[in-house]
């Protein structure tokens, strides 16, 4: 397994397969809780058969990456990771692709000067107001009360599209599966670190081709007059609406997913 070493007791997992001949490299952000899994197991493959090259990692707390118990997981901690990452690693013709608060991380690394062609952003599109941040201290405490699967069976139905929730229905909405999160787990101090979340994004400058996928089935995040605004403030966006899918859409429909990140990187080759 690659590491990156941060520091004595801290290091990211990474994978990465450089492209060959003239391909991007598409970097992928997690959310809070993923990992490179849902990006490798059919969109990485897809997209290196194609001669793209793919960067994947896992934040500090997140699987296999290592984090001092000591130092809060902020999302400034998270974005000064990916530039540090990017910059040791210099994938060729990098382009960030983030789910949810990924995309906000990749888009605030390119605003701080990380090199990037290209980025796109999965059901990122969020302003800040009194209900998200409802929902995020929400989530917050239920991860803290009754760990990943107490939130998965509370938000899970308003997540994802039907098709993703028949295949994960089976062995939910367990009791005897809440078990209290430990306050120094990766995943809980993530979530916590995470409600101080700047989502006051500079649109406007983000002057590279921006890809926004967007999931019509996400009933918690999904604002339709939010996106349409945030949207058009983008000097350079393509948006691609999934009618089917809902928030997780490369877990959803990971073949739908790598076969947008082929065209836009068609896209980025024309320009």
């Amino acid at each position: 397994m690659a590491r990156l070493q941060l520091g004595p007791k801290d290091d990211l997992y990474y994978e990465y397969d450089s492209p060959s001949g003239q391909g991007v490299t598409f970097v992928f952000v997690n959310a809070l809780t993923g990992n490179t899994g849902m990006w490798q197991a059919d969109i990485g493959p897809r997209l290196r058969a194609e001669g793209h090259g793919v960067l994947a990692y896992n934040f500090r707390g997140q699987q296999h990456s290592s984090f001092d118990a000591g130092i809060a997981l902020t999302p400034e901690l998270i974005v000064a990771d990916l530039k540090r990452l990017l910059e040791e690693i210099a994938p060729p013709r990098p382009v960030l692709a983030g789910l949810s608060i990924g995309g906000l991380f990749a888009a605030q690394a390119v605003l701080q000067g990380a090199a990037a062609e290209g980025l796109v952003l999965i059901n990122t599109l969020r302003k800040p107001s009194q209900r998200l941040k409802w929902l995020n201290e929400a989530q917050a405490r239920a991860m803290a009360m009754g760990g990943g699967r107490l939130l998965m069976d509370l938000y899970l139905p308003l997540l994802v599209g039907p098709a993703k929730l028949r295949e994960m229905r089976e062995g939910a909405l367990d009791p005897a599966a809440y078990e209290p999160m430990d306050p120094d787990h990766g995943h809980d101090k993530l979530m916590q670190g995470a409600l101080s979340a700047d989502w006051h994004l500079p649109y406007e400058e983000l002057d590279v081709p921006v890809l926004v996928m967007t999931g019509l089935k996400d009933r918690v995040f999904y604002d339709e007059d939010e996106v349409a605004e945030l949207l058009g403030r983008l000097p350079r966006a393509e948006h691609l609406t999934m009618r089917e899918y809902g928030h997780l859409i490369p877990a959803e429909a990971p073949q739908e997913t790598a076969a947008a990140l082929l065209g836009f990187a068609e896209t980025l080759r024309a320009d």
